[in-house]
């Protein structure tokens, strides 16, 4: 395999750094969701644990860092799920963690971010500006600032999702990755085609939001203007160029969908297998519903890497979408 920046010992070792209530997540076929998808599904269900998404895989490797280096500030953009992890992580340490958000965020994701003890900042804008901002806030204090896929620890933390799908029996055909920053993305795929290379790693995005998709596509940096989907969580405009590289080398497809779509899978997982799933965690489900023929027969796993939702948006979608039915 190319070289990507992650290292797969490295990615064993953090199992030792990672509290244990992110890590093992539970992964099983969900029969009830394959009358309507065409093909076996696997769920790997990230929102079983404190934060209700992936990320804590991650700034529990960045936390550990810092405490033992004796820094005890920390700064980081989020759009919610990165915040609230962060805060997470940086409380067990003793860290004193600020968190800079878009003001549109998720109410349940700032509420949250707030409880686990973090300085919350708003910003009158989207992620990108978010981002901006928590580069200047780092600069003016001198802190660590987090950056979310960028800082290779996001990436070799979510890279032990992948650690574990590798493990898993039966084997599986094709794994559905959320596609936002790319941490995720790189991370699991890094680990797939190093250790079970017959997986075919897909990367999913929302058509409103296709910025690294579209750079995957053309293999160079594609910026957009702005976003328009309900997945905050992936809703990125300027990829970053070192994560791109990693992700050009492991990733075998990167599709997008509709929101129609996303909405659909939100409810599918909800009426068929119990699971409040944010837009972002449906992605992997909507993949499949737009393209039944390209995995029929398959076996599929979709990671369910988030479930912080506003429960009035959450509402709002669920009912005003049916289900696809097959």
């Amino acid at each position: 395999m190319q070289e990507t920046r992650l290292d797969t010992a490295r990615i064993r070792a953090a199992r030792q750094a990672i509290d244990p209530v992110f890590l093992d997540t539970p992964l099983y076929r969900c029969e009830a969701l394959e009358p309507g998808l065409g093909c076996a599904v696997s769920v790997k269900l990230e929102t079983a644990n404190p934060v209700r998404s992936f990320k804590g895989r991650g700034t529990e490797l960045v936390a550990s860092l810092l405490a033992g280096d004796g820094r005890n500030a920390v700064v980081c953009a989020s759009a919610g799920n990165l915040g609230q992890a962060l805060a997470w992580s940086g409380r067990a340490r003793g860290l004193d963690v600020t968190v800079v958000a878009s003001r549109s965020a998720p109410a349940a994701k700032l509420e949250r971010i707030r409880a686990f003890g973090a300085r919350l900042e708003l910003v009158d804008g989207d992620f990108d500006l978010a981002r901006e901002r928590a580069a200047a806030l780092a600069r003016q204090e001198g802190i660590r600032l987090v950056e979310d896929s960028l800082d290779i620890e996001t990436c070799e933390g979510a890279a032990t999702i992948g650690l574990e799908l590798a493990d898993a029996a039966p084997t599986f055909d094709a794994v559905l990755i959320a596609l936002g920053g790319g941490a995720m993305a790189t991370g699991v795929g890094h680990v797939l085609k190093e250790l079970a290379p017959g997986v075919e790693v897909i990367c999913v995005q929302p058509l409103g939001a296709p910025a690294m998709t579209f750079s995957w596509r053309r293999r160079r940096v594609v910026t957009t203007d702005s976003t328009d989907t309900i997945a905050d969580g992936v809703a990125g405009r300027r990829p970053i160029p070192a994560v791109l590289d990693d992700l050009l080398v492991v990733a075998d497809d990167a599709v997008l969908v509709r929101e129609e779509s996303i909405i659909a899978g939100m409810r599918l997982l909800l009426e068929h297998a119990g699971l409040v799933a944010e837009p972002s965690a449906a992605l992997g489900i909507a993949a499949i519903l737009e393209d039944r023929d390209r995995f029929a027969g398959r076996h599929v796993v979709t990671i369910v890497c988030g479930g912080n939702v506003d429960l009035d948006a959450y509402h709002r979608w669920i009912g005003a979408a049916p289900a696809h039915r097959s």
